[in-house]
């Protein structure tokens, strides 16, 4: 394969000497980042910098009379008092569709609310102050008169007739419905010796990220240009709305994205107080800041996960799975998220259930409902844990109806490993996976027979642990066919710009973001091991639009697969640039010679012949001396974007092994094993924590994790006291283990791994806690999270 016709084949990245794919390389901002030198937005002063803090609705739904900003404007430190109809003079609103979301639907969101407060925390009110601190203070100052109207937030009863209707100039509060029926869904139930049904629930949560959403805009009036310092996952995204929504040229904007505490999904969307942050500036004529608290964080962070799932699966005795069923339904708070949408994680739900397994019949309907709480959208693994807990859920509750081992009944139903490319009942397109070779290793990693065996001698000592699976796939690499096709300015190509400098170093410009996951490390060792130099003598940029080339940032477990081929074909066309100048200078045949540790060899023999340094000075201060008609391009960009398939679909299967006090109903998780495909591995130690990582998350979901909300709207929980998070103690081993299907659609032949984790880990908790308690005659546990009252209601002891 080649990149254009007058450069060398791209050799495997395993072929080429030296190779750092597969190595696990140190970060490269590792030690900056120990030593507490890191550049996150909280840490960006600007001469004139003003700070904002909002005034937010204290009434999940409430009409605003009259807001009376005079005291505030007299507060001591106070610069601007600003309402929402002041500021839409500034910034216009935004809806969240994709029009290949049919039927899709949202109202205008404005960046500070005008008439009406749609939930618990939004802003009705901005106060810019010299400090946050006077900011706050002026925020005590202003007073809102509301209307309090009818808070829905149920969205069981969201689409009654006898329900208000949020926004009357929907129709409804029916955001979004998709419905599928594929196969022969009813005979096949009907040929089943077995069918089984439940509800499953999730409760509703966020991503608690270790730093909160933070940005300063920079309205520079002399210059018509707008900076902005964000902690986002996808700058040019955010360059794009923001023009857009000032009625300014992306030229005029510049999106800087440097250190990031964490984001998981969370910071790849449009806030409404971030919005409003940049309009602000534009508003005051100078930089403004914004840092949200840790409730601000809890009130407006987006939400993820509410879902109620009605599922059923046949099966005949021998274990042949015959049709899934699920019946989805989602709350999403007033608004679809913009660009993104809050229709997606519904729709993966519909894609991915049953999507593991040779089963042919698949009835699906989701329905997404506005009600009076925070928005919710994409968090990591969009959809997936949910797909994955409910289709491993009803496999594991068949196999205990028919009496086979978990492991045995999916041995009989995954997709063989021989039979790709294959399709989904959803119509999924799977380029290779393997369920199978991951099942096989997972048994064999854990001793699946040996913890049976110490589970049953246990059991007799009234010890009643667990084990529970969850096999799983998960998408990664996305082309235009998740966003673009839907009308969104959301790039799924990503480019790379690689440099070689007058001392033989080379900088690489990217457009993916380090969000903490270790992009940069993965991109410095693909082009360090594509152009031949050590890793020592390579720089990685990125998170800037005035520099990188134009890419689709971090999400959906794209950095490597994406940004890694965009960075490995711009190094192999750097140096073949540089081999034709060195041929030039050594009067040799450029195919004749390599770039290995840094020095233009012999490719046959490896004799060093010329130093890139010598080269880089020829070139950048005696071009005088080359050849007549030789003109060296020491830079070389490169964009990919992934063509032959939608999606590069990853698999694996996770165990859980824990245990049960029937007394208390406390779990204490004692072993946890993922097993993933997801292709070449590049780093094998960054795979592995961000399966860990995620995995983190999962069982969070799972144990931990929930948003509770009374029938008013009112968060009941919105702190670090009340709302619970996975903590290191708690945590089991995580064993990880790989086998490798490398997509064909790129060189590097890599998919992503950050949402693996996430994806099963709540399946196969739910699981092994059900496995527990089923010698019991428990009812089965599915209502996510697994706390110890639902346990011990379970147990029928409460």
């Amino acid at each position: 394969m080649k990149i254009a016709d007058d450069e060398p084949p791209i050799l495997s990245a395993l072929d080429r000497p030296n190779s750092y794919i597969g190595r696990s390389v140190p970060r490269p901002n590792i030690t900056r980042l120990v030593q507490g030198r890191g550049q996150f937005v909280s840490d960006v002063v600007l001469p004139r910098m003003a700070h904002v803090a909002y005034v937010r609705s204290p009434h999940a739904h409430a009409r605003i009379l009259k807001i009376r900003t005079e005291a505030a404007r007299r507060a001591a430190g106070v610069i601007a008092v600003v309402t929402g109809a002041e500021l839409a003079a500034v910034m216009t609103p935004w809806v969240g569709v994709l029009t290949h979301l049919k039927g899709l639907k949202s109202a205008p969101q404005p960046p500070i609310a005008i008439d009406r407060a749609c939930w618990q925390g939004e802003a009705v009110c901005a106060v810019v102050a010299r400090t946050r601190a006077e900011a706050e203070d002026g925020v005590a100052q202003v007073e809102v008169d509301y209307e309090p109207l009818p808070a829905i937030t149920d969205p069981e009863t969201a689409l009654d007739p006898a329900t208000p209707v949020i926004h009357p100039s929907l129709g409804d509060n029916l955001c979004f419905e998709r419905t599928l029926d594929v196969g022969r869904v009813d005979a096949a139930f009907a040929e089943a010796d077995a069918v089984v049904e439940a509800t499953f629930r999730f409760g509703r949560h966020t991503g608690v990220t270790l730093e909160p959403r933070a940005i300063v805009a920079d309205w520079n009036e002399g210059e018509q240009k707008l900076t902005v310092y964000q902690g986002t996952q996808a700058p040019h995204m955010m360059q794009n709305l923001f023009a857009k929504h000032l009625g300014i040229a992306e030229q005029q904007v510049r999106v800087l994205t440097k250190d990031v505490g964490g984001s998981f999904g969370i910071k790849v969307h449009t806030y409404a107080d971030e919005m409003a942050t940049v309009a602000l500036s534009k508003l005051l004529k100078r930089p403004v800041k914004f840092v949200a608290d840790r409730v601000e964080s809890f009130v407006t962070d987006i939400h993820a996960r509410d879902h109620r799932v009605k599922a059923r699966i046949g099966v005949k005795k021998d274990g042949t799975i015959t049709a899934f069923e699920i019946d989805d339904l989602t709350g999403i708070g007033p608004y679809s998220v913009y660009p993104r949408t809050s229709g997606i994680e519904a729709n993966q739900i519909v894609n991915l259930v049953g999507g593991p397994y040779a089963c042919a019949n698949y009835r699906a309907r989701a329905r997404v409902v506005f009600q009076n709480k925070n928005v919710m959208c994409q968090y990591r693994a969009v959809g997936h844990p949910i797909a994955t807990a409910v289709t491993e859920g009803l496999v594991e509750l068949a196999a205990a109806r028919i009496g086979m081992d978990p492991l045995e009944i999916r041995r009989r139903n995954l997709i063989a490993d021989d039979a790709y490319p294959a399709q989904s009942a959803s119509g999924l397109k799977f380029e290779k996976l393997s369920h199978h070779q991951a099942l096989a290793h997972l048994d064999a990693m854990m001793n699946y027979a040996g913890l049976r065996a110490e589970q049953k001698r246990l059991r007799e000592r009234g010890i009643y642990r667990g084990i529970g699976f969850a096999s799983f796939i998960e998408v990664t690499n996305p082309s235009a066919a998740f966003y673009g096709v839907g009308g969104a300015r959301i790039s799924s190509q990503d480019g790379a710009t690689v440099k070689l400098d007058a001392q033989g170093n080379i900088s690489v410009h990217t457009g993916v973001t380090e969000q903490g996951q270790g992009a940069e490390a993965v991109v410095a060792q693909v082009a360090a091991t594509a152009f031949g130099v050590p890793i020592e003598r390579v720089r990685v940029i990125t998170g800037d639009t005035d520099n990188t080339p134009y890419g689709g940032g971090t999400w959906a477990s794209r950095a490597a697969g994406i940004g890694g081929e965009a960075a490995w074909r711009a190094g192999v066309a750097l140096r073949a640039n540089v081999l034709a100048v060195a041929g030039a200078m050594l009067q040799a045949r450029p195919e004749d010679l390599d770039i290995r540790s840094g020095i233009v060899v012999d490719r046959a023999t490896g004799n060093e012949r010329l130093s890139l340094e010598e080269l880089a000075r020829v070139v950048y201060f005696r071009p005088d001396t080359l050849p007549s008609g030789v003109q060296a391009e020491l830079v070389a960009t490169r964009h990919y974007v992934p063509r032959a398939w939608p999606f590069a679909f990853t698999n694996g299967v996770q165990a859980s092994y824990l245990e049960v006090d029937i007394e208390t109903g406390f779990v204490t998780l004692l072993k946890h094993w993922c097993v993933e495909d997801c292709g070449t591995v590049i780093n094998p130690q960054l795979v592995d924590e961000q399966i860990r990582g995620g995995v983190v998350q999962g069982i969070g979901a799972a144990l931990f994790e929930h948003c509770l909300y009374d029938e008013r709207g009112q968060l009941l929980n919105g702190n670090m006291a009340d709302y619970l998070v996975p903590m290191a103690a708690e945590m089991p081993d995580i064993e990880c283990g790989h086998v490798a299907s490398p997509t064909a659609d790129s060189t590097l032949g890599a998919k992503g791994a950050g949402e693996a984790g996430t994806a099963g880990a709540p399946g196969a908790v739910m699981n092994a806690i059900n496995d527990a308690l089923r010698p019991l005659g428990a009812k089965p546990l599915t209502d996510m999270p697994f706390t110890p009252d639902k346990i011990l209601r379970a147990l029928g002891k409460v």
